[in-house]
Protein backbone atom coordinates (compact mmCIF):
# COMPACT_ATOMS: atom_id res chain seq x y z
CA UNK A 1 0.00 0.00 0.00
CA UNK A 2 1.70 3.44 -1.14
CA UNK A 3 -0.21 5.34 1.34
CA UNK A 4 -1.05 8.20 -0.80
CA UNK A 5 -4.16 9.54 -0.66
CA UNK A 6 -6.66 10.17 -3.31
CA UNK A 7 -9.75 12.99 -3.25
CA UNK A 8 -11.97 11.61 -5.96
CA UNK A 9 -13.47 15.20 -6.75
CA UNK A 10 -16.77 15.42 -8.63
CA UNK A 11 -17.40 17.70 -11.51
CA UNK A 12 -20.78 20.01 -12.10
CA UNK A 13 -22.57 20.56 -14.71
CA UNK A 14 -20.70 22.78 -17.28
CA UNK A 15 -17.41 21.26 -16.76
CA UNK A 16 -16.80 23.10 -13.43
CA UNK A 17 -15.57 22.05 -9.93
CA UNK A 18 -18.17 20.96 -7.55
CA UNK A 19 -17.53 23.21 -5.05
CA UNK A 20 -17.82 20.20 -2.08
CA UNK A 21 -14.90 19.02 -3.88
CA UNK A 22 -12.47 22.25 -3.01
CA UNK A 23 -13.33 21.30 0.70
CA UNK A 24 -12.76 17.40 0.28
CA UNK A 25 -9.32 18.30 -1.04
CA UNK A 26 -8.86 20.42 1.47
CA UNK A 27 -8.78 17.36 3.99
CA UNK A 28 -7.43 15.30 1.87
CA UNK A 29 -4.78 17.85 1.76
CA UNK A 30 -4.64 17.81 5.86
CA UNK A 31 -5.12 13.87 6.07
CA UNK A 32 -2.16 13.83 3.86
CA UNK A 33 0.26 16.21 5.70
CA UNK A 34 -1.14 14.38 9.16
CA UNK A 35 0.11 10.78 7.74
CA UNK A 36 3.06 12.50 5.95
CA UNK A 37 2.27 11.13 2.55
CA UNK A 38 0.98 13.12 -0.67
CA UNK A 39 -2.69 14.10 -1.44
CA UNK A 40 -3.64 13.38 -5.21
CA UNK A 41 -7.20 14.89 -6.53
CA UNK A 42 -8.50 12.07 -8.91
CA UNK A 43 -11.25 13.14 -11.85
CA UNK A 44 -13.93 10.83 -13.12
CA UNK A 45 -15.17 12.35 -16.32
CA UNK A 46 -15.93 12.65 -20.24
CA UNK A 47 -14.08 16.11 -20.92
CA UNK A 48 -12.32 17.36 -17.93
CA UNK A 49 -13.62 20.92 -18.73
CA UNK A 50 -12.15 23.68 -15.77
CA UNK A 51 -13.09 21.18 -13.29
CA UNK A 52 -8.85 19.49 -13.51
CA UNK A 53 -7.25 23.51 -13.24
CA UNK A 54 -9.89 24.28 -10.15
CA UNK A 55 -8.91 21.48 -8.34
CA UNK A 56 -5.13 21.98 -8.64
CA UNK A 57 -5.76 25.16 -7.17
CA UNK A 58 -6.96 23.67 -3.71
CA UNK A 59 -3.10 22.30 -2.76
CA UNK A 60 -2.71 18.73 -4.09
CA UNK A 61 0.27 16.97 -5.03
CA UNK A 62 -1.12 16.03 -7.89
CA UNK A 63 -4.85 16.44 -10.43
CA UNK A 64 -5.22 12.85 -12.36
CA UNK A 65 -8.05 12.66 -14.44
CA UNK A 66 -9.21 9.13 -15.33
CA UNK A 67 -11.12 9.85 -18.66
CA UNK A 68 -13.72 7.69 -20.39
CA UNK A 69 -16.92 8.21 -22.76
CA UNK A 70 -18.97 6.31 -20.22
CA UNK A 71 -18.11 8.54 -17.67
CA UNK A 72 -20.01 11.81 -19.10
CA UNK A 73 -23.28 10.34 -17.76
CA UNK A 74 -23.13 9.99 -14.02
CA UNK A 75 -23.84 5.80 -13.10
CA UNK A 76 -22.75 4.11 -9.76
CA UNK A 77 -21.85 1.22 -11.73
CA UNK A 78 -19.29 2.95 -14.44
CA UNK A 79 -17.84 5.51 -11.22
CA UNK A 80 -17.47 2.72 -8.78
CA UNK A 81 -16.05 0.46 -11.48
CA UNK A 82 -13.06 3.22 -13.12
CA UNK A 83 -12.30 4.45 -9.44
CA UNK A 84 -11.86 0.71 -8.14
CA UNK A 85 -9.49 -0.50 -11.09
CA UNK A 86 -7.33 2.64 -10.51
CA UNK A 87 -7.11 2.39 -6.78
CA UNK A 88 -6.89 -1.58 -7.02
CA UNK A 89 -3.56 -0.97 -9.66
CA UNK A 90 -1.84 1.71 -7.44
CA UNK A 91 -2.57 1.24 -3.78
CA UNK A 92 -3.80 4.34 -2.08
CA UNK A 93 -4.21 4.25 1.76
CA UNK A 94 -7.12 6.23 1.91
CA UNK A 95 -9.98 7.88 -0.59
CA UNK A 96 -11.63 10.67 0.08
CA UNK A 97 -14.91 11.84 -1.37
CA UNK A 98 -17.59 14.99 -0.74
CA UNK A 99 -20.00 13.63 0.97
CA UNK A 100 -22.61 15.06 -1.76
CA UNK A 101 -25.63 13.06 -3.24
CA UNK A 102 -23.26 11.67 -6.00
CA UNK A 103 -20.60 10.22 -4.02
CA UNK A 104 -23.26 8.60 -1.14
CA UNK A 105 -24.60 7.12 -4.36
CA UNK A 106 -21.84 4.99 -5.14
CA UNK A 107 -18.91 5.08 -2.15
CA UNK A 108 -20.61 2.08 -0.66
CA UNK A 109 -19.85 0.09 -3.74
CA UNK A 110 -16.73 1.06 -4.03
CA UNK A 111 -15.80 0.40 -1.02
CA UNK A 112 -16.89 -2.98 -1.24
CA UNK A 113 -14.75 -3.52 -4.21
CA UNK A 114 -11.61 -2.49 -2.69
CA UNK A 115 -12.63 -4.67 0.69
CA UNK A 116 -12.15 -1.29 2.12
CA UNK A 117 -13.38 0.49 5.53
CA UNK A 118 -16.19 2.77 4.75
CA UNK A 119 -16.34 5.70 7.00
CA UNK A 120 -19.01 8.32 5.53
CA UNK A 121 -19.24 12.04 6.84
CA UNK A 122 -16.21 12.88 9.01
CA UNK A 123 -16.15 15.61 10.12
CA UNK A 124 -12.93 15.80 11.77
CA UNK A 125 -9.71 13.65 12.56
CA UNK A 126 -6.82 13.37 14.55
CA UNK A 127 -3.82 10.51 14.80
CA UNK A 128 -2.65 8.99 17.86
CA UNK A 129 -0.38 6.04 18.21
CA UNK A 130 -2.51 3.81 17.16
CA UNK A 131 -3.73 5.53 13.46
CA UNK A 132 -6.20 8.01 12.45
CA UNK A 133 -8.93 8.24 14.78
CA UNK A 134 -12.23 9.59 13.00
CA UNK A 135 -14.99 11.81 14.32
CA UNK A 136 -18.91 11.65 12.80
CA UNK A 137 -22.07 12.89 13.34
CA UNK A 138 -24.51 10.42 15.07
CA UNK A 139 -28.35 10.40 15.80
CA UNK A 140 -28.83 13.17 13.46
CA UNK A 141 -26.10 15.31 14.93
CA UNK A 142 -27.16 15.32 17.83
CA UNK A 143 -23.95 13.69 19.11
CA UNK A 144 -20.33 13.23 18.05
CA UNK A 145 -18.63 9.67 17.96
CA UNK A 146 -14.84 8.90 17.61
CA UNK A 147 -14.59 5.41 15.14
CA UNK A 148 -11.03 4.24 14.58
CA UNK A 149 -10.54 1.17 11.29
CA UNK A 150 -9.22 -1.97 12.09
CA UNK A 151 -7.21 -4.05 9.90
CA UNK A 152 -4.73 -2.20 7.43
CA UNK A 153 -6.42 -2.19 4.35
CA UNK A 154 -8.01 0.96 2.14
CA UNK A 155 -9.85 3.68 3.92
CA UNK A 156 -13.09 5.07 2.07
CA UNK A 157 -14.25 8.53 3.95
CA UNK A 158 -16.70 11.28 3.02
CA UNK A 159 -16.10 14.59 4.66
CA UNK A 160 -19.40 16.83 5.80
CA UNK A 161 -20.11 19.63 3.82
CA UNK A 162 -18.61 22.76 5.88
CA UNK A 163 -16.54 20.76 8.23
CA UNK A 164 -13.02 21.79 5.96
CA UNK A 165 -13.13 25.00 4.50
CA UNK A 166 -12.12 25.23 1.25
CA UNK A 167 -8.92 27.67 0.67
CA UNK A 168 -6.76 27.67 -2.54
CA UNK A 169 -3.65 27.59 -2.62
CA UNK A 170 -0.94 29.58 -4.66
CA UNK A 171 -0.35 27.96 -7.63
CA UNK A 172 -1.31 24.13 -8.52
CA UNK A 173 0.15 21.08 -10.23
CA UNK A 174 -0.52 20.55 -14.15
CA UNK A 175 -3.27 18.18 -14.84
CA UNK A 176 -2.29 14.27 -15.92
CA UNK A 177 -3.74 11.20 -17.50
CA UNK A 178 -4.93 8.44 -15.32
CA UNK A 179 -5.10 5.29 -17.11
CA UNK A 180 -7.62 2.54 -16.31
CA UNK A 181 -8.80 0.08 -18.46
CA UNK A 182 -12.09 0.36 -20.44
CA UNK A 183 -13.29 -2.99 -19.66
CA UNK A 184 -13.50 -1.53 -15.65
CA UNK A 185 -15.55 1.37 -16.81
CA UNK A 186 -19.28 -0.80 -17.16
CA UNK A 187 -22.12 1.32 -16.60
CA UNK A 188 -24.78 -0.56 -14.89
CA UNK A 189 -28.00 1.02 -16.12
CA UNK A 190 -29.54 3.61 -18.89
CA UNK A 191 -30.02 7.13 -17.87
CA UNK A 192 -33.36 8.01 -19.26
CA UNK A 193 -33.19 11.45 -18.61
CA UNK A 194 -31.93 13.62 -15.41
CA UNK A 195 -34.47 15.83 -13.66
CA UNK A 196 -34.17 18.48 -10.84
CA UNK A 197 -35.96 17.28 -8.55
CA UNK A 198 -35.64 20.78 -6.85
CA UNK A 199 -36.74 22.43 -9.56
CA UNK A 200 -36.75 26.04 -8.01
CA UNK A 201 -35.47 26.03 -5.02
CA UNK A 202 -32.35 27.85 -3.41
CA UNK A 203 -29.45 25.84 -2.86
CA UNK A 204 -28.14 27.78 0.20
CA UNK A 205 -24.80 25.50 0.60
CA UNK A 206 -23.61 28.18 -2.30
CA UNK A 207 -24.88 31.15 -0.62
CA UNK A 208 -21.54 33.49 0.31
CA UNK A 209 -23.66 35.11 3.10
CA UNK A 210 -27.15 34.16 5.11
CA UNK A 211 -29.39 35.62 7.26
CA UNK A 212 -31.44 33.02 8.81
CA UNK A 213 -34.76 33.51 11.08
CA UNK A 214 -35.97 31.34 14.07
CA UNK A 215 -39.00 31.17 16.15
CA UNK A 216 -37.87 34.34 18.36
CA UNK A 217 -38.94 36.26 14.71
CA UNK A 218 -42.31 35.86 16.26
CA UNK A 219 -44.09 35.13 13.05
CA UNK A 220 -44.54 35.21 8.93
CA UNK A 221 -45.26 39.06 9.10
CA UNK A 222 -42.03 39.92 10.79
CA UNK A 223 -40.11 37.84 8.64
CA UNK A 224 -39.62 41.14 6.00
CA UNK A 225 -37.36 42.50 8.60
CA UNK A 226 -34.84 39.50 8.20
CA UNK A 227 -35.28 39.99 4.15
CA UNK A 228 -34.29 43.78 4.21
CA UNK A 229 -31.01 42.72 5.58
CA UNK A 230 -30.22 39.78 3.68
CA UNK A 231 -30.68 41.91 0.30
CA UNK A 232 -28.78 44.63 2.01
CA UNK A 233 -26.09 42.16 2.57
CA UNK A 234 -26.64 39.99 -0.81
CA UNK A 235 -27.16 37.35 1.19
CA UNK A 236 -29.85 34.66 1.04
CA UNK A 237 -32.44 33.93 3.69
CA UNK A 238 -32.83 31.07 6.06
CA UNK A 239 -34.66 29.68 8.74
CA UNK A 240 -34.43 27.04 11.47
CA UNK A 241 -37.26 24.15 11.45
CA UNK A 242 -39.80 25.47 13.57
CA UNK A 243 -39.44 28.72 11.31
CA UNK A 244 -40.31 25.86 8.67
CA UNK A 245 -42.92 23.71 10.65
CA UNK A 246 -45.24 26.85 11.00
CA UNK A 247 -45.36 27.59 7.02
CA UNK A 248 -43.62 31.33 7.69
CA UNK A 249 -40.87 29.96 5.49
CA UNK A 250 -40.79 27.41 2.33
CA UNK A 251 -39.55 23.84 3.09
CA UNK A 252 -35.91 24.88 0.98
CA UNK A 253 -34.73 27.86 3.36
CA UNK A 254 -34.60 25.30 6.37
CA UNK A 255 -31.22 24.57 7.81
CA UNK A 256 -29.79 22.31 10.48
CA UNK A 257 -30.08 18.57 10.31
CA UNK A 258 -33.22 17.88 8.24
CA UNK A 259 -32.54 20.70 6.20
CA UNK A 260 -29.48 21.83 4.60
CA UNK A 261 -25.12 22.21 5.11
CA UNK A 262 -24.05 25.57 4.48
CA UNK A 263 -20.64 27.12 4.82
CA UNK A 264 -21.13 30.91 4.29
CA UNK A 265 -18.83 33.29 5.11
CA UNK A 266 -21.13 35.22 7.05
CA UNK A 267 -24.65 33.91 9.10
CA UNK A 268 -26.34 36.14 10.71
CA UNK A 269 -28.83 34.30 13.12
CA UNK A 270 -31.38 36.07 14.19
CA UNK A 271 -33.98 34.71 17.07
CA UNK A 272 -32.34 31.69 16.47
CA UNK A 273 -31.76 29.74 19.69
CA UNK A 274 -29.04 27.02 18.88
CA UNK A 275 -30.85 23.71 18.86
CA UNK A 276 -27.97 20.58 18.31
CA UNK A 277 -30.18 19.95 15.20
CA UNK A 278 -29.58 23.32 13.65
CA UNK A 279 -26.11 23.74 14.71
CA UNK A 280 -25.20 20.63 12.84
CA UNK A 281 -26.11 22.84 9.20
CA UNK A 282 -24.31 25.99 9.80
CA UNK A 283 -21.38 25.36 12.08
CA UNK A 284 -18.87 25.67 8.68
CA UNK A 285 -20.05 29.43 8.95
CA UNK A 286 -16.78 31.63 8.87
CA UNK A 287 -18.42 34.41 10.80
CA UNK A 288 -21.69 33.87 12.91
CA UNK A 289 -23.08 36.57 14.65
CA UNK A 290 -25.81 35.86 16.59
CA UNK A 291 -29.02 37.95 18.10
CA UNK A 292 -31.40 37.02 20.95
CA UNK A 293 -33.05 38.28 23.37
CA UNK A 294 -31.94 35.37 25.95
CA UNK A 295 -27.87 36.14 27.06
CA UNK A 296 -27.84 32.15 28.07
CA UNK A 297 -28.85 30.83 24.21
CA UNK A 298 -27.04 28.08 23.07
CA UNK A 299 -26.13 30.07 20.20
CA UNK A 300 -23.80 32.66 21.28
CA UNK A 301 -21.52 29.55 22.31
CA UNK A 302 -20.68 29.51 18.53
CA UNK A 303 -21.07 32.99 17.61
CA UNK A 304 -18.22 35.04 16.70
CA UNK A 305 -20.02 38.31 17.64
CA UNK A 306 -23.48 38.83 19.91
CA UNK A 307 -26.03 40.86 20.20
CA UNK A 308 -28.49 40.39 23.39
CA UNK A 309 -31.60 42.59 22.69
CA UNK A 310 -34.95 42.89 20.60
CA UNK A 311 -34.36 41.53 16.98
CA UNK A 312 -37.36 43.95 15.59
CA UNK A 313 -34.91 46.76 16.83
CA UNK A 314 -31.88 45.10 15.86
CA UNK A 315 -32.35 43.81 12.73
CA UNK A 316 -34.00 47.15 11.23
CA UNK A 317 -30.72 49.29 12.94
CA UNK A 318 -28.53 46.71 10.78
CA UNK A 319 -30.12 46.99 7.80
CA UNK A 320 -29.65 50.54 7.61
CA UNK A 321 -26.28 50.73 9.02
CA UNK A 322 -25.32 48.21 6.21
CA UNK A 323 -27.36 51.02 3.14
CA UNK A 324 -25.43 53.70 4.82
CA UNK A 325 -22.32 52.10 4.39
CA UNK A 326 -22.54 51.20 0.99
CA UNK A 327 -23.69 54.50 0.04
Amino acid sequence: MSGKVWILVQQRDGGGLHPMSGEAIRAGVQLAAMAGTEAEAILLCAEPGSAGEEAAAFGPAAVRVIQHESLGQYTPGAFAGAAAAAAAAESPGWIVLPHSYQSIDYMGRLAHQLEAALVPEVIAFRQDDAGVVWTRPVFAGKLESEVRVRGDGPVVVSVQAGAFPAERSEAGPPVEALAVAGDAIAPDREVLGVEDAAGEQVDLSQAPAIVAVGRGIGGAEHVKEAEELAAALGAELGASRPVIDSGWLPRDRQIGSSGQTVSPKLYVAAGISGAIQHLVGMKGSRCVVAINKDASAPIFGVAQYGIVGDLHEILPAMTEAVKQAKA
